[in-house]
């Protein structure tokens, strides 16, 4: 009698526990609030979805994560292979719904801006590994791509950092070729300083640097507050004890729908002339150009902003760039004071930054690292509660990414903008977002559509804001630092 052949055995699923900081960004997604980073690519040639297929399979994939979806459960949340990923699911084709032939360039780009909103408030589907890549084949001559990813996955540092891997220098690259490193490399030393405890390992080399580091991948706050000592407690009682954000326009009841809109490239040499003017960075003036933005859309709607200090919270990277691309969340959080109270964009540039010099020499950062760990491992009503607290004391989320200034080929495609966006946490419905590429700087905003209806009337602000600080700096006394008191003559 013939053997009955056994079945064949099930592959078992490979499970890997999720660290307590990326629980707690899983934890945090709300209808109002999906937590995703959005991104925005485009392209100056028409690119096909099957040439990207072939690309993200080659490099994206090559991080074994994005095959993996993130199951929550009450012993802790786990990364589980996807037995029925799909790859045309991941990365599919997209029109953009409205566009007609012959439409002008700046009605295709508010088509590619109400397509964006609409993904940037569609939830990903929670039963496949989150993240999606939509490409617009053409699209203003060329093409663009979407590119949406779960927070629980990397942070948006990471997740800028993973899309430049896709990315090469040459159109048709040498099969060894890899994006050069040396700019992501200068980033270390900054964060040596940030995580504080770390700096005095540096004399000592780079393996027990990266022990040093290692201390602050995944701490209990209780860790934090121990390694940190009477410091870090001070920042815990500084942040709890900092007031709500006053009440504006610019807070509400938020809604599920969101609104994307960004700006016309500055020239990266422009914002640099203009913090030499001024005696101050190149972060200080865009930041000050963006509280400017808000205090002239808040003026343009009906709104007194005069004396008004709002808050925005600023992701603070915790890791060298270099080492980012070993994804999960690695960064803190710090309140950046936005003063769309100051009329006097001098004056305005000359507190963003003493604020930003202030945060510099702080531990605010590490504090919000160690309580995002306890907030994984806490009960979600408690995660609840924690999440208003902090989000009570801000009106927006701002970030700023540095990126490569030369020019990137995707696919054989030149790219020639990049924007992207985190999402707002708790009652947060402002997202202010500013990356450098290639000389250009790009300002980009994503917003409720309760609080923001027109956000392209907010972005046209920021344009205006930086012209007005470019001025100051062309016309001013370059023998000396120009100041709040020089700007107001200029402008009388």
């Amino acid at each position: 009698m013939a053997e009955t052949a056994a079945p064949p055995r099930r592959r078992r699923l490979r499970r890997q526990p999720m660290t307590r900081v990326d629980t707690a960004w899983l934890r945090m997604e709300r209808p109002t609030n999906p937590m995703m980073i959005t991104a925005v690519l485009v392209f100056t040639e028409r690119m096909s979805v099957d040439a990207l297929r072939t690309l993200v399979d080659a490099r994206f994939l090559a991080y074994a994560r994005f095959r993996q979806k993130a199951v929550d459960a009450t012993t802790g949340a786990t990364w589980i292979e996807d037995a029925h990923f799909d790859l045309d699911w991941h990365v599919r084709r997209a029109a953009l719904p409205g566009r007609i032939a012959g439409s002008s360039a700046l009605e295709e780009k508010r088509a590619l801006e109400a397509f964006t909103g609409e993904l940037a408030s569609t939830p990903l589907d929670p039963g496949k590994p989150r993240w999606q890549f939509h490409l617009v084949e053409d699209y203003a001559g060329g093409s663009a791509l979407v590119a949406r990813i779960h927070h629980c996955y990397a942070d948006g540092i990471a997740l800028v950092q993973v899309l430049l891997s896709l990315t090469d220098t040459e159109r048709h690259p040498q099969p060894a070729q890899t994006l050069p490193q040396a700019w992501l490399k200068a980033d270390g030393a900054g964060v040596e300083r940030r995580v504080g405890a770390v700096a005095r390992y540096r004399k000592l080399g780079g393996q027990v640097l990266d022990r040093g580091m290692a201390m602050y991948r995944d701490p209990t706050l209780a860790n934090v507050l121990a390694r940190e000592g009477g410091e870090i407690a001070r920042e815990l009682l500084y942040a709890l004890s900092l007031s709500d954000d006053p009440p504006s326009l610019l807070r509400g009841e938020l809604g599920v729908s969101k609104r994307v809109a960004w700006a016309e490239p500055l020239c990266l040499d422009e914002v640099k002339a203009v913090g030499r003017a001024f005696d101050c960075t190149v972060n200080d003036v865009l930041m000050a150009a963006a509280a400017g933005a808000l205090r002239g859309y808040m003026r343009e709607r009906g709104a007194d902003p005069d004396g008004m200090t709002l808050r925005a919270t600023v992701p603070v990277n915790l890791r060298p760039l270099e080492h980012a691309k070993k994804l999960g969340n690695h960064f803190g959080l710090v309140f950046l004071d936005l003063p769309v109270g100051e009329a006097n964009p001098a004056r305005r540039l000359e507190r963003v930054a003493a604020c930003m010099r202030e945060l510099k020499d702080s531990r605010q950062a590490i504090v919000a690292y160690g309580l995002l760990a306890a907030l994984g491992m806490a009960p979600q009503s408690a995660q609840g509660i924690a999440l208003d607290l902090f989000s009570r004391k801000a009106s927006a989320v701002a970030t700023n990414v540095p990126g490569p200034q030369q020019p990137l080929y995707l696919a054989g495609c030149a790219l020639r903008e990049m924007m992207f966006w985190v999402p707002q946490t708790g009652s947060i419905g402002i997202g202010l977002s500013i990356l450098s590429y290639d000389n250009r700087v790009h300002f980009g905003l994503v917003a409720d559509a309760r609080l923001v209806p027109d956000p392209d009337a907010a972005i046209a602000h920021f344009r205006r804001e930086f012209d007005t600080l470019l001025y100051l700096a062309m016309m001013g006394d370059w023998s000396r630092a120009l100041d709040a008191q020089a700007a107001e003559a200029l402008l009388d």
